[in-house]
Order: structure tokens, then C-alpha cells, then sequence
């Protein structure tokens, strides 16, 4: 396993137990103990994590794992729901979409559908996350604004009063939203008060508003509200949502497609 891959597993580790002791971590890896406790203190020195006596904690209450160490994470889920999202879209349409490995995933399925390979163009995308400007630049077909900024190094994504002036200039078709939770009574939210600020800005952009998200962000609330659930047209997520929580995102009047 390559050190970039362990960070990723550990990481991972600590998202879901909040607390790591480096003999469990050795056991869960499959590595010894010595690297283990070297992963942990070069990890601490990035301030990703806080070492602890025989172990390593969250860094602080309010930890974000970065954008690179997320890409695997329900991959599978992800595609799929992304597929799915980008079959919503239209030709000609002018979509925004926030940062996030879901939204990646989207921007990568709209780059592939076989009839967007041409137009003029085949579709205006804003963003304000700089991988997916990255990707969807060299496709000809795409018309490609990305808003100004201040680069977050967690998501990849711009934000601040230069986000925001361009954001105030456009006006959009569908947007299409990745976030950290979305539940029925307090809504669309981020754990960054940035991002969500410019994740609001593109809904009120917006004549509709997508969420794509796999089943393990839903009834589940973030510290940044982003958009109320009525604002949410289309809820698209994978097929592990309770039978429960899309009745109620159902009620409240939002479109769910499972995938």
C-alpha cells in the first residue's frame, strides 16, 4: 500500500471513530506499528491530525477530510448518482455546479454523454471548484466560467466577495449541488460557512435546483445552511436511502431518483 493510499485509509479511520489508537491502525492496515506512528506524525505536522499518547484524534470539532483523500469514498455510489444527474441536463442548458467528489463525478458524466460531443455550445457550465474547471476545459463543447476567488486547498473551491461578484452577473438554468448534509427539516447544508455562502448564491441563480448526494449525507445536519428543502426541485441518490427519509423528502415536495 503507498503512503498516499495509507494517509487516505487513515483518515478515512478517523472520520468514522473520531479517535485512533496506532496498535488498532496497524491491525486495520495491515502495516507495523512503527509505520503507523511515523503516518501519524507527519500527518500531525500537515495539521490534519492532533497526535494523542498511542494514537491520533480529529483535528478539532469541525474536521474536513481534504478533496484528494475523498475521491474513493462510495465511488461506486457516486458514479452512478452522477449518471444519473447528468441525464436531468438538457443541451444548451447553463448549469452551475459546486465543488465537491460528487459534482466531479457529474461534471465527468456530462463530458462523456454522447450528445454533447458538439453544439455551440453544447452547455455553458459556471463553478467555482477548480478540478472540475480543469477537467471540463479542454472539452470544446462546454463553455466553461469560472468564478474569481480565494482557493480553499480542502475542496478546491473559490470563494469569497470575488465568488460572489460573478455569481451576482449570471443566471442559470439548473444548479447542481454537492453537499456535506441535506435533511428535510433544516435543509441543504456545508461544513464551511464559505462554500455555503457561493452554494447559496448558485440557487438563487438558478431556475432549478438538483442535490446530488449519496444516502450517507441525508437526515444528517452541517454546521452552514446552504438552501432551504422547499428551494430543492430534485434530490438524486444512491439506492441505500431509507425507504423512510425519501417518503419524507417525497412529502416535502422534492423529486427523489435513486441510482
Amino acid at each position: 500500500m503507498s503512503r498516499d493510499a495509507r494517509w487516505k485509509e487513515l483518515l478515512e479511520l478517523l472520520v468514522e471513530r473520531g479517535r485512533l489508537d496506532v496498535e488498532d491502525a496497524a491491525t486495520a492496515l495491515g502495516v507495523s506499528a512503527a509505520t503507523i506512528r511515523r503516518d501519524f506524525d507527519q500527518l500531525a505536522e500537515q495539521q490534519m491530525l492532533v497526535r494523542t499518547r498511542g494514537g491520533a484524534v480529529l483535528h478539532g470539532v469541525s474536521y474536513e477530510l481534504p478533496l484528494r483523500y475523498k475521491t474513493s469514498r462510495h465511488a461506486s455510489e457516486k458514479q452512478r448518482i452522477a449518471a444519473a444527474v447528468a441525464r436531468l441536463i438538457t443541451p444548451g442548458e447553463a448549469v452551475g455546479l459546486t465543488g465537491g467528489t460528487t459534482t466531479t463525478e457529474v461534471a465527468r458524466a456530462l463530458a462523456v454523454r454522447p450528445d454533447l460531443t458538439d453544439g455551440s455550445p453544447a452547455l455553458t457550465v459556471v463553478t467555482n471548484a477548480l478540478n472540475i474547471a480543469n477537467e471540463l476545459a479542454v472539452r470544446p463543447q462546454f463553455k466553461i466560467v469560472v468564478t474569481g476567488g480565494v482557493a480553499r486547498p480542502q475542496s478546491y473551491e473559490l470563494v469569497g466577495p470575488l465568488a460572489a461578484g460573478v455569481l451576482g452577473q449570471v443566471s442559470l438554468d439548473t444548479a447542481v449541488l454537492g453537499v456535506d448534509a441535506f435533511d428535510v427539516t433544516e435543509g441543504a447544508a456545508a461544513r464551511d460557512e464559505e462554500e455555503a455562502l457561493i452554494n447559496r448564491m448558485l440557487c438563487d441563480r438558478a431556475a432549478r435546483v438538483v442535490v446530488a448526494a449519496d444516502s450517507t449525507k441525508l437526515g444528517r445536519r452541517a454546521f452552514a445552511a446552504i438552501c432551504g428543502t422547499a428551494r430543492v426541485g430534485t434530490l438524486v441518490t444512491d439506492t441505500g436511502v431509507p425507504e423512510a427519509t425519501a417518503a419524507a423528502f417525497t412529502e416535502a415536495g422534492v423529486t427523489v431518483v435513486t441510482a
